[in-house]
Parts: C-alpha cells; sequence; structure tokens
C-alpha cells in the first residue's frame, strides 16, 4: 500500500486543507502483508472523521492500511474540521467540498474510479452522519454508506447534546435554527429517496446500546423501515470508543459491495 499526506487548495473553502490517502500497491515479497491491486482505476472508501478529530485519525487510532490491503481500494479521508459536512451558515461550504469538489480533486490526483459501484462512503459518530447525508443526497455517486455511532438524528442532536447553550449556539452557527425537515435532515432525505425512482444506496448502520447515540441510531433505523432501502443493522454492548469503532469498520470492509477485479 502507499500513504499519501496530501495538502492542496480548495477553492470552495478558500483555504489549504488536507487528506490522507491509502492507495493499492500489488506487492510480493512485504513480511506480514498481502497487497493486493486490480488494473485500471482503484474503487474507492471516503472515510470520514468525527467531531474533535481530523483526517489523520483512522490511521492513528485503528489498522485501516491493514484492513485494506487485500482488497484493492482506494481510502480518501478528508478534513472539514467541526462543519458536520454542511455548508455552514457561519463558516465553510463543507458539504459543497465534500459532495463536489473533493471527489474531482482526489481523481484529478490520484487513479480513483468515477462510477456509482466503485464508490462508498463510512464515518463515525459526525462522520457517520456525513456518510448517511452524502449517500441520501447523491445517491447516483454512492453504491453504498457505512455509519458507525452516527449521529443520525439531528434535530434531537441539537436538541439534547449535554443540554448546552453554547454546544446549541454552534449548532446554529452551522445549520440556523432549524433542521427537521431540511436537506440536513437524514429522517427527511430518508422520505426524499423513498419518493424518488432513481438508485439507492445500500446502507450499513451499528451502535453500541450503551453509546449515549443510541437513542438517534433508533430514530433512524425506525425511519428506514419505512422506506424500501435495504438497510443492514449491527448493535452489541459497546460505548462511543475507538476499540469499537476498529472492529466494526472490519465489518464495514466485508459488507462493502466490491465488485471482482481483474
Amino acid at each position: 500500500m502507499a500513504l499519501i499526506q496530501c495538502n492542496f487548495y480548495s477553492d470552495t473553502l478558500g483555504l489549504s486543507t488536507s487528506m490522507h490517502v491509502i492507495l493499492p500497491q500489488q506487492t510480493h515479497n512485504q513480511i506480514g502483508m498481502e497487497n493486493v491491486s486490480g488494473q485500471g482505476l482503484h474503487p474507492t472508501l471516503y472515510l470520514l472523521h468525527g467531531l474533535s478529530d481530523d483526517d489523520s485519525i483512522w490511521l492513528r487510532r485503528t489498522s485501516i492500511e491493514r484492513y485494506v490491503a487485500d482488497l484493492g481500494i482506494a481510502v480518501v479521508m478528508p478534513q472539514v474540521h467541526r462543519s458536520f459536512y454542511t455548508d455552514m451558515v457561519e463558516g465553510g461550504s463543507y458539504w459543497t467540498f465534500i459532495s463536489e469538489e473533493l471527489p474531482t480533486i482526489a481523481r484529478s490526483f490520484f487513479p480513483l474510479s468515477h462510477q456509482r459501484e466503485d464508490n462508498f462512503v463510512a464515518g463515525l459518530s459526525m462522520g457517520g452522519y456525513g456518510a448517511f447525508k452524502l449517500a441520501l443526497r447523491k445517491p447516483d455517486q454512492y453504491a453504498a454508506a457505512a455509519s458507525l455511532s452516527g449521529a443520525l438524528d439531528m434535530t434531537a442532536h441539537m436538541d439534547n447534546m449535554n443540554s448546552s447553550p453554547l454546544w446549541r449556539a454552534e449548532m446554529e452557527r452551522i445549520f440556523g435554527p432549524k433542521i427537521a425537515g431540511s436537506q440536513n435532515d437524514l429522517l427527511q432525505l430518508l422520505k426524499d429517496n423513498q419518493a424518488s425512482s432513481g438508485p439507492q444506496p445500500l446502507l450499513y448502520q451499528c451502535c453500541g446500546t450503551e453509546d449515549f447515540l443510541y437513542d438517534q441510531n433508533q430514530s433512524f433505523r425506525e425511519a428506514c423501515a419505512q422506506t424500501d432501502l435495504q438497510l443492514t443493522y449491527e448493535e452489541e454492548p459497546g460505548e462511543h470508543e475507538w476499540g469499537y469503532w476498529d472492529q466494526k469498520i472490519q465489518n464495514v470492509l466485508k459488507w462493502l459491495p466490491l465488485r471482482e477485479r481483474k
């Protein structure tokens, strides 16, 4: 595998930012690793970070590079700060960045496939919200999306997080005073996707039963059950922590609908 720390300029954000990228490499004699790379453009997993993290965190807290070595897929891990992958009311246009500019830039730098069947997105906590938002708003671009302990009911999240006025103020700087019914509301996006005649992404959702976001995950699961979307759901004892996510990202990789590559 090749690991690249890529610093680049974003016209959308008006600033320099970064992403970490894992690229497949075919090797034959590397001790302890079996690296696989297909010919042509690589299938790609966009792997999103949580609220307090950055684009290096999946590499620092999990063995993601080792987990994807024999799958032949690239992994793109972008930086979005505390934006909730949203065009902020007061701040950067991070939804436009993550949904439009980033894939274009990444494909201009690296040999990544643009085909829907080869593109997937996953994330934890805030990144789980971002992953499902990408897949539900851009179902023609992503074949599958996975949320690990995601913040999936943002109306409840805005109102209930520690009951803190500072938290509410931060959320309003990102989303404005109301999320419910908007294109930032995953429960609304489920309804919109159900009403669409276009392609539907496969969804994977997991959350530990002791996680403070467990109730939000139940709300999303119940809302998704009212649609035709295919949701794979897993739960077991677990909290909002990296031991759980390191385990679950391996399940996500096994679940991804990867096409057989030559």
